[in-house]
């Protein structure tokens, strides 16, 4: 009888520029949503786990937040997160926007920091968004610059929307993972707790709602959840911002928005969690949510070194 192979499990960090589509590719690579996608830069906060079973093989997907030049102690927090996951990898990958003509800042400084680190992982070089490259010639002088300036040891071209090139990836990462008993239960896609998830879920609905209107600096907190008899869930969350003009964007007039937000997050987290959602949300002004250790403990981030 021809023995079975041997179970596999190790983890894949992505690392990339802000709005590369490594939540994007993450959600495609799982199968499911457990990540929110905005255009909106900067929009994973925290550590995502994606847990993808091929074959033998548990991979432990890493979504980060994305690389920037950080100032404020929410972005910092955010950075270190992404650059804690990379000592966890057993392989790293880069993603680029395809539309890009060379890389840009922010992934000059992910290769500057790869190099500064002296990292032994094996990195790879991922051109996300190919679709958006009208001319597909383009794609070589940008695949040759990023080889130049990092020894990428592979290169893989997809489009992460249409899910072109990922089950590639996929099953090329698979080979990569290191022998080992899996961590996760099979059945299992994400730690992410359900409380957390839902308040991501919401807050991607004020991204989209709201991309223009509303700064970067809104958070919303799952304050109660409570599940009855018959399996549906009454949620109550907050949207803190940091001043009343935000507050009156988001209720908007005679609280037409807010009324917006909530019904779109709730069929989210109905497809989500496959159970009927009564949310209830309310917005409340706190200048300093920033500054509160609890929101950076939720997420997995270090308000300080």
């Amino acid at each position: 009888m021809e023995k079975a192979p041997s179970p596999r499990c190790g983890y894949a960090v992505l690392l990339g520029a802000p709005n590369a589509g490594k939540s994007t590719l993450l959600n495609a690579l799982v199968g499911q949503k457990i990540a929110i996608v905005s255009a909106k830069p900067q929009t994973t906060r925290s550590r995502v786990l994606g847990i993808v079973l091929h074959e033998p093989t548990q991979i432990l997907f890493l979504d980060t937040p994305g690389i920037f030049a950080a100032k404020k102690p929410l972005e910092r927090a955010m950075i270190r997160a992404a650059w804690r996951a990379v000592d966890d990898a057993d392989v790293v990958l880069v993603l680029v926007d395809a539309s890009k003509k060379q890389p840009d800042a922010a992934t000059q400084l992910i290769i500057s920091e790869l190099q500064t680190r002296g990292t032994k992982k094996p990195v790879w070089l991922v051109i996300n968004k190919v679709d958006a490259a009208t001319n597909k010639e383009r794609l070589l002088p940008l695949t040759a610059a990023m080889h130049e300036a990092f020894p990428f040891a592979e290169t893989f071209m997809l489009c992460a929307t249409k899910q072109d090139g990922v089950a590639a990836l996929r099953a090329q990462l698979a080979a990569a993972m290191p022998e080992g008993p899996w961590l996760y239960d099979a059945e299992q896609v994400t730690d992410m707790p359900q409380r957390l998830l839902a308040a991501e879920i919401t807050r991607e609905q004020l991204y989209h709602k709201l991309a223009q209107e509303l700064p970067y600096s809104a958070t919303v907190e799952t304050e109660s959840w409570e599940t009855f008899a018959n399996g549906d869930a009454k949620i109550n969350q907050v949207i803190v911002v940091e001043r009343d003009g935000q507050k009156a964007i988001i209720l908007g007039h005679k609280g037409e928005m807010l009324k917006a937000i909530g019904s779109m997050a709730r069929e989210e987290m109905m497809q989500a969690f496959g159970i009927k959602i009564h949310l209830f949300l309310t917005v409340k002004v706190n200048p300093d949510w920033q500054g509160k250790s609890a929101f950076y403990e939720s997420r997995g981030l270090q308000l300080k070194e």
